[in-house]
């Protein structure tokens, strides 16, 4: 089971990493040639969104009832902060990837419910470029880019 979920958590950070880089890229794009904002632009914020909070569920599920390194992590309270590899799964993953995910939803959010088209593309943008930002860095690259290579 570990290891299927696993698998689904690795191959769902590419699409997470594929859509966020899209709906960036259309965000700062359209704000640079003042376009109006579409439904396409609120389709990909939407999709974004979701797959930033499958994925959090399915690291949670890891967290908490899978990953051995987590597991021994959170029965010897300290262990964490002697192993390198512990600290990040235990501590900085999960914070990175919480921030992230308040990034995704906060950007969503105040994209949908602002009125003016520039100030839509400026939040879209900036909240999502955040949380780009925070996947970068709490993304475990030292796991195989994709699972069983």
């Amino acid at each position: 089971m570990y290891s299927m979920i696993l698998a689904m958590h690795n191959i769902a950070r590419w699409i997470v990493l594929i859509l966020g880089i899209t709906v960036i890229y259309r965000s700062f794009t359209s704000l640079a040639a003042h376009k109006e904002w579409t439904p396409l632009d609120a389709r990909g914020g939407f999709f974004f969104t979701v797959s930033m909070d499958i994925q959090f569920i399915l690291g949670l599920i890891l967290y908490f009832f899978y990953s051995p390194l987590t597991r021994d992590a959170l029965s010897q309270l300290g262990a964490p902060f002697r192993d390198d590899t512990q600290r990040f799964f235990a501590l900085f993953h999960v914070l990175y990837m919480l921030l992230a995910l308040a990034f995704t939803h906060l950007g969503n959010m105040l994209a949908r419910r602002t009125m003016t088209v520039g100030v839509k593309h400026l939040r879209a943008a900036s909240f999502f470029t955040l949380a780009m930002l925070c996947i970068l860095f709490g993304m475990p690259w030292t796991r195989p880019i994709l699972p069983g290579l």
